[in-house]
């Protein structure tokens, strides 16, 4: 029987892993899937505009870790770090993801105008960027605008799922 392939997750906050862990047994329940959990990216991503170099160093640090533990692959599972995500997957030796790259390839293939929801503010100029490239390569006119459901990540960081959930739902209504 060949060995499970083990896939660290890297989380920038503690939200994120349950929702993975569901989709993981859902969706690849032959995986070992390690959680690694990193709740100060998040915060100090939020300190900034840009990312830092620093952060970009914590990021390859932690690619290097998951080697370490024996890892066939890394998904980091926050969307607001894609530069720092992009240079730890270039010095590794095994695959690593961010996590939208699926999402916006099907979305690129679909073509025409795609409407994201998103709920911590320093993600969407990442996303955007990351959507834009992949656009290029694949479908030049594909297009992306971000929306912002206000209020969401602070409930959801309060333990709030309802209060997420409603405005996120919010948001999407609004959309036309």
């Amino acid at each position: 029987m060949p060995a499970r392939p083990r896939i660290t997750l890297i989380h920038a906050t503690p939200i994120a892993m349950e929702p993975i862990r569901e989709a993981f047994e859902a969706g690849w329940p032959e995986a070992e899937a390690v959680n690694l959990l990193e709740d100060s990216l998040s915060p100090d991503r939020a300190k900034s505009k840009d990312i830092s170099d620093d952060l970009v160093e914590r990021f390859v640090a932690l690619t290097r870790y998951a080697e370490l533990m024996g890892s066939d692959a890394v998904l980091f599972t926050c969307s607001a770090f894609s530069r720092a995500i992009e240079i730890a997957a270039a010095e590794a030796r095994f695959p690593v993801l961010k996590p939208n790259e699926a999402m916006f390839e099907s979305a690129i293939r679909r073509g025409g105008k795609t409407a994201m929801i998103y709920t911590f503010a320093p993600a969407r100029e990442g996303m955007e960027q990351e959507f834009r490239e992949e656009a290029d390569k694949i479908n030049p006119g594909a297009s992306l605008t971000g929306f912002l459901a206000e209020g969401a990540i602070e409930a959801i960081r309060a333990g709030d799922i309802e209060r997420h959930n409603r405005l996120v739902t919010e948001k999407a209504a609004s959309l036309s």
